[in-house]
């Protein structure tokens, strides 16, 4: 027969309860009948009882008894608050275990127990059976929830989620459902979560609450709904298209190397962000920028906006054109979870230059004009040409270079070939500045035409070297006591040995020039010969085929013969009588026909003459081949030049204007009409003729201080030649 080890007394074999109303208690005693320490535990079992209420229906004090020793009792408190069927009336055993883990041994009692009718609400068990949920945002889940009536009556419960927003329940937040007595009844919540930026990512606690009337609130166990990360960052450029500087690029803004660009960031994710930005340039860019990012990154909370500063400098050229630069920007953010729109941006930069190409033009027109003001080409720039009235002009023996002579008191020299190319200075200096009085008349030495004669307003009769460029010259004549006597005209001998001057006492003078270039003494008052013609001599011609004969014209229309070799003398009666008003002020006699002479008088009449008769024979009168006045509209002719084979003429006087005249071989005009080069506004004062290859040079000095240069073709000009 087994030994029952332990051994079990309960208070009361029948125990009344009431739901709703007080507990319902009663004390068991178990007794150690073993022989060894041991500790003992007791367990309810209802008859017919479920699952859905556990142990929760009674309470046990205390839960475990300490070990008691052999023979030695322990007492257990047992208090029931609920029923342990829901909605049970009515008389039900339950089954009281005791036992002990360390005898291995237990013992079970029986126990009536009376469940009367209810007289207090119960709370409803409210269950989850799914308490996770994992989602997205804007994704939809459906929370079922499951509600027990454990009361004898049927209840209409109202259910809540709580912890999370009610905007996220599509058919709303609170549900109304009925529940019979002891039964249970289910229904579900349908929620979509908004948009990613917000709802960040982590998880959302809830629990659902079940109240109902005249009944107590009960909730559910905690459930969880788990958002994932989704969504988006936006990442935006402005503008595309940027400039230095940003505005007014034709101003020369010296200190602005630099432009800003607008780095927009915005988090439609629901989890925080921290961007980067890199930039990369064009790689065909050999001229780098230098860039920075302000700040260097931005952390970004679901839905915030924040922007970035992308300062861009490039150190601008003066000059030339704008540049274009091209930027690659991109956005990086570490979690590889969340995309990126527009994750490259592509930037434009275009960089002025200091100056803009418009200002630039302007600059350079200025520079060039500038330039042109301060050089040759600019006729009323004080560094060349002449400043006053031009009096005198004449080409050297083979045309490519040529001399004048002004008011200005200066000597200049000038280069043909600049006239017709800009590139060349046709001043080709000046072989005296500031004489001391103006300058009346020059002449080139015949011979060599290394030097250069000048006669001056003082009286004085001036030599300069052509070649030495020396600033004084190396010469100088003039009549003694006759300081103020003007000197009006000019004429070297055919072998340059002599110099002839005509002054405005009506003085001739013949003065050794080889002498006085070789003599140390550089100043002569004694010429070697004189003549006084009691006429202001305006005009000097060697004549002649020997070239011995000296032409002297001037006042009264006067001319006269003077043989300087045999020291003879005669007058030519001119053409027309003259009075004090009337002179005779230029004539010329070609080289190789100096038989031929040509004379203007202020009444602007040219007069052609064969010097053959006379010459021979001093009681012969020169013939005159050809008389004209209309030439120059009657108007005083200043200047009259032969070219050296005698076929052509040109004048220049207070008509303003250049005449150009083709003669036959006998030297009379070829046609009454002369060809008209050049009209200015005011007079001319002295011109020469060249003929060059198969060019006519006409260079010519007036009144305005201008020496020009005019060409003509000779195949265009019939002359005696053609």
């Amino acid at each position: 027969m087994a030994v029952n080890l332990v051994n079990t007394k309960i208070s009361t074999q029948v125990l009344n309860f009431q739901p709703g109303g007080l507990p319902a208690s009663f004390e068991v005693s178990v007794v150690n009948e073993s022989n060894q320490f041991a500790s003992f535990q007791i367990e309810i079992i209802a008859a017919g009882g479920g699952e859905s209420l556990g142990t929760n229906w009674y309470s046990i004090k205390p839960a475990v008894s300490a070990k008691n020793p052999p023979g030695d009792s322990t007492k257990f408190e047992v208090t029931i608050t609920n029923t342990p069927v829901a909605g049970f009336i009515g008389k039900m055993n339950l089954i009281v275990r005791i036992f002990s883990l360390e005898l291995r041994d237990e013992d079970r009692q029986l126990l009536r127990l009376i469940v009367e009718a209810g007289v207090g609400a119960v709370p409803m068990q409210v269950e989850l059976p799914i308490r996770e949920f994992t989602t997205q945002p804007q994704g939809t889940i459906e929370i079922p929830v499951r509600v027990f009536n454990p009361s004898q009556l049927p209840a209409s419960v109202s259910l809540k989620p709580i912890g999370l927003k009610p905007q996220w329940f599509i058919n709303g937040d609170e549900k109304l459902l009925p529940v019979p007595p002891g039964n249970k009844a289910e229904t579900s919540f349908l929620c979509q979560l908004p948009i990613a930026e917000e709802v960040p990512s982590q998880a959302y606690p809830f629990t659902i609450e079940a109240n109902y009337l005249n009944g107590l609130p009960s909730s559910s166990r905690e459930g969880v709904v788990n958002v994932t990360p989704s969504g988006f960052v936006d990442f935006q450029c402005t503008p595309e298209k940027q400039q230095i500087p940003a505005s007014r690029p034709w101003l020369p803004q010296l200190k602005v190397n630099y432009t800003t660009y607008q780095l927009e960031c915005q988090n439609h994710s629901n989890i925080t962000q921290k961007v980067n930005i890199e930039v990369k340039e064009d790689e065909e860019t050999k001229r780098k920028c230098f860039w920075e990012v302000q700040p260097e990154f931005v952390e970004l909370n679901p839905g915030e906006v924040k922007n970035l500063q992308l300062l861009i400098s490039k150190r601008r050229w003066w000059l030339g054109w704008k540049e274009k630069r091209a930027f690659k920007v991109k956005a990086i953010v570490p979690d590889n979870r969340v995309n990126i729109n527009n994750e490259n941006q592509y930037l434009q930069l275009i960089i002025h230059p200091i100056l803009h190409p418009w200002l630039q033009m302007g600059l350079g027109c200025l520079l060039l004009y500038l330039l042109w003001y301060i050089s040759w080409l600019n006729p009323n720039n004080p560094l060349f040409g002449h400043r006053d009235a031009v009096t005198f002009v004449q080409f050297n023996g083979v045309g490519d270079r040529a001399v004048s002579s002004s008011q200005d008191q200066s000597i200049i020299r000038w280069n043909i070939a600049g006239f017709t190319n800009p590139l060349i200075n046709q001043d080709d200096g000046r072989m005296a500045k500031k004489i001391g009085k103006s300058v009346r008349i020059v002449r080139y030495k015949p011979v060599s035409n290394d030097v250069v004669a000048a006669g001056l307003e003082n009286g004085e009769i001036q030599i300069w070297d052509v070649l030495g460029g020396a600033k004084k010259p190396k010469a100088t004549f003039s009549l003694e006591g006759e300081k103020s006597d003007r000197v009006l005209s000019l004429e070297f001998s055919q072998d340059s040995h002599f110099l002839f001057s005509g002054h405005g006492s009506g003085v001739v003078a013949q003065w050794d020039v080889n002498s006085a270039l070789l003599d140390d003494e550089k100043t002569m008052t004694n010429p070697i010969n004189s003549k006084n013609f009691n006429f202001p001599v305006y005009a000097l011609a060697t004549v002649g085929h020997d070239k011995q004969n000296l032409v002297i014209a001037g006042r009264y229309n006067n001319l006269a013969i003077w043989n300087f070799t045999k020291d003879k003398l005669w007058k030519i009666p001119y053409n027309r009588p003259g009075s004090q008003n009337d002179y005779i002020v230029s004539m010329d006699s070609p080289e190789y026909k100096p038989h031929l002479l040509a004379t203007a008088d202020n009444r602007g009449q040219i007069t052609l003459w064969d010097m053959n008769q006379c010459l021979k024979n001093s009681n012969n009168q020169c013939q005159i081949l050809e008389k004209w006045s209309d030439g120059h509209g009657e108007k005083a002719v200043r200047s009259v030049a032969l070219s050296r084979d005698g076929c052509y003429l040109a004048s220049g006087g207070d008509d303003n204007r250049v005449m150009l005249w083709s003669l036959t071989q006998e030297g009379k005009r070829i046609s009454p009409v002369g060809q008209e080069i050049r009209k200015e506004k005011q007079r001319f004062n002295s011109v020469d003729v060249k003929v060059v290859k198969n060019k006519i040079l006409i260079i010519s000095g007036n009144d305005d201080h201008k020496v020009r240069l005019d060409i003509r073709d000779l195949n265009k000009n019939v002359g005696c030649k053609q």
